[in-house]
């Protein structure tokens, strides 16, 4: 068992996967184990990935589901889970297993720090800290990450199409507190940048507000533009990547969970 597994949950990244993986090259190289779950891409996500990870998955699409894959095969001690457009800190690994306060969290969460054009993301990005602090609840944009027996004591994350962090934050905060680390990712800001900064605010608090309320996570998804996870699944043989694949059967896979490929060797 290593000490860290990278679980990043990707959907038709061929743009940029490759270069963001690259950035996790020292880690691997550390001895952190790196998992790749595409949830259905219809690009070549997967082939990209491929020579960069030390797995690469397919799985129903949504985070929560791509996620909870990654974790059921990794063999991290702590796992992370890393979006596909967020960046960690270079010492990332050594804060999550060795910084201060480890060993009275369970699991935590980064500071974020927005890359975008409009002058107020790092305002947002200071409220978004500072929110999260105070309330103990964190977003997948700063980068979660827990011990493999948290993650399994609550049962991973919700089978939900959104707020899959907030949910999942709630469930560990009954375990304990997060350990709020300072150091920053950064996270794209393509989404306020294409969408508006005050469309982009008044959309998420919506959402957060009515998720709150008790409003229904497939509802709100729809509201948000997400796409039913049936539509997204096609069929994942037709996308078989050119190389050859290790296909094995372990008795804790889901039956659904297919891997493209599997490599144990560490980035050179």
């Amino acid at each position: 068992m290593t000490d860290l597994t990278i679980v990043m949950p990707v959907l038709n990244e061929a743009s940029r996967i490759a270069a963001n993986l690259q950035t996790l090259a020292p880690y691997r190289q550390r001895g952190v184990e790196l998992i790749v779950v595409d949830g259905g891409s219809e690009d070549n996500t997967p082939d990209l990935a491929y020579p960069l990870a030390d797995r690469v998955l397919i799985a129903p699409r949504g985070r929560a589901m791509q996620m909870n894959a990654g974790a059921s095969v990794a063999h991290g001690y702590v796992l992370l889970f890393l979006h596909a457009d967020t960046w960690l800190p270079p010492d990332a690994d050594t804060l999550i297993l060795y910084g201060p306060g480890r060993d009275q969290s369970v699991w935590g969460r980064f500071d974020v720090e927005i890359e975008g054009q409009h002058r107020l993301l790092p305002l947002v990005a200071r409220m978004m800290n500072a929110r999260s602090r105070s309330t103990g609840i964190a977003t997948g944009d700063q980068a979660m990450f827990m011990t493999r027996e948290a993650f399994i004591s609550v049962g991973g994350f919700p089978d939900i199409p959104l707020m899959e962090d907030i949910a999942m934050s709630k469930r560990l905060k009954e375990i304990s507190q997060p350990l709020c680390l300072s150091a920053r990712v950064l996270t794209s800001g393509r989404r306020w940048d294409e969408q508006g900064l005050w469309t982009t605010i008044w959309r998420m608090w919506r959402l957060r507000l009515a998720y709150y309320f008790g409003a229904d996570p497939a509802d709100l998804a729809r509201r948000y533009g997400y796409k039913p996870r049936a539509a997204a699944l096609g069929e994942p043989d037709q996308r078989e990547p050119d190389h050859d694949q290790d296909r094995r059967d372990e008795p804790d896979r889901p039956d659904w969970l297919l891997e493209k490929h599997h490599r144990n060797r560490r980035a050179e």
